[in-house]
């Protein structure tokens, strides 16, 4: 694209959401055009260049589609990019990037303090404390435990770094077997059973994909270990939830740490709040206090590189549904 020609830029955000922050800088590169469902995409699509989706969830974009008639290129302020990954976009010379590097260090803090909460048991520590009660007991030690963290990509690969530098053991699962000294080793997808039976925490740092869709079920948490804990930092429908209630309440597994889930939000009177050998969050794990400006200087850097025709970061392989390097 010509250097000095404005781009137009359509913003889709969530139904209510408030306008990124960044937008004046944004303003000063682009026209900006706003969009939040079928009907205002329609209007703004027309002669877009560029979108930037804030909504991971939406469904918005596939129905509009048709009225994409000068779009080149989608970014996605989110790691995950399943909700963009419908036909016509996969199979079109539209171009895809996501957030890749924004929020995996604070992912694998998250997932270090669920370690560390289970290892110490402060879930335990929480409710004596509510109840006003003393009560000594020994707790585990984390140094030595294996950790293995199922999908070894960026967010998988700084899990892997901290989990490390405590003195755990972490392997990973990728689509192929590699060498990267982040990991004690990379497993591929085909080991997966076999590593599940060796764990003392599972940690789901996979995209969901067709392939990786249902993929922690009954079969699953019956190769996991007794005393393992899983951790769930990707996407709600890898797991499915059902067998996990049933893996849980039988003692199959012992427990569960949960940021995502395959319905969210989740229900007041769903059976997971009440059991005592699960932490959950509400979809936070990566967010920290300024994630959405990251986001947007992160998308106009981006933007820039478009503009100069240089090749931008953190494009994604839409047949594979993730950017894969």
């Amino acid at each position: 694209m010509n250097q000095n020609t404005k781009p137009v830029v359509t913003v889709l955000t969530a139904p209510g959401e408030q306008e990124p922050p960044g937008m004046d800088a944004l303003r000063a590169r682009a026209e900006v055009r706003f969009a939040w469902d079928e009907a205002t995409l329609n209007n703004t699509l027309p002669g877009t260049n560029v979108m930037m989706v804030t909504d991971f969830r939406t469904e918005a974009l596939a129905a509009a589609w048709p009225s994409a008639d000068r779009l080149e290129w989608i970014h996605a302020t989110s790691a995950g990019v399943d909700a963009l990954m419908f036909p016509a976009l996969i199979d079109g010379d539209v171009t895809v990037t996501n957030a890749r590097g924004i929020f995996d260090r604070t992912i694998a803090e998250y997932v270090l303090c669920t370690i560390l909460m289970f290892a110490k048991d402060f879930p335990g520590s929480m409710r004596l404390q509510a109840r006003h009660e003393w009560k000594h007991r020994d707790t585990e030690r984390a140094e030595g435990q294996q950790v293995l963290i199922v999908g070894a990509g960026s967010i998988g690969g700084q899990i892997a770094r901290l989990c490390k530098a405590v003195g755990l053991k972490p392997h990973g699962i990728a689509r192929k077997p590699r060498q990267d000294d982040d990991f004690v080793a990379v497993h591929g997808n085909d080991d997966l059973t076999e590593q599940l039976g060796l764990a003392d925490y599972v940690v789901i740092a996979a995209p969901l994909t067709p392939q990786t869709e249902g993929l922690f079920n009954a079969k699953a948490f019956k190769s996991m270990r007794n005393s393992a804990r899983l951790i769930n930092i990707g996407r709600g429908p890898v797991v499915k939830t059902d067998d996990l209630i049933d893996a849980l309440k039988s003692g199959e597994i012992a427990g569960a740490a949960l940021d995502v889930f395959e319905e969210e939000p989740l229900p007041a009177d769903h059976p997971l709040w009440d059991m005592e050998n699960v932490i959950m969050t509400a979809h936070m794990s990566g967010d920290f206090i300024g994630w959405k400006r990251a986001l947007t200087d992160q998308f106009l850097d981006n933007l820039d590189r478009w503009q100069k025709g240089q090749e931008r970061f953190n494009l994604v392989d839409k047949k594979l549904g993730y950017a894969s390097k």
